[in-house]
């Protein structure tokens, strides 16, 4: 599984990206974390309003800050 965080590093993206771990672990789940800060990047999906999340190259989530819970939720799903 390939997680994709969209944003350009401000706080917001950040904290996604802390909760997104969280989740991860709290389902023991290995996947691997990446950071995408590149505008020209994050259009291809879609993306004009960051934070965004994408597993598996399908945006789950823009404009928001996904709490913990609301991940481990996708997860499950996907």
């Amino acid at each position: 599984m390939i997680i994709k965080i969209l944003g350009l590093g401000c706080r917001n993206c950040n904290t996604l990206k802390e909760n997104t771990e969280k989740a991860l672990k709290e389902l023991d789940i290995e996947a691997e974390v990446i950071k995408v800060e590149d505008f020209e990047e994050m259009a291809t999906y879609g993306v004009m309003s960051p934070p965004a999340l994408v597993i598996d190259d399908k945006v789950v989530s823009s404009r928001k800050i996904l709490k913990t819970k609301e991940i481990v939720k996708i997860l499950k799903k996907n």
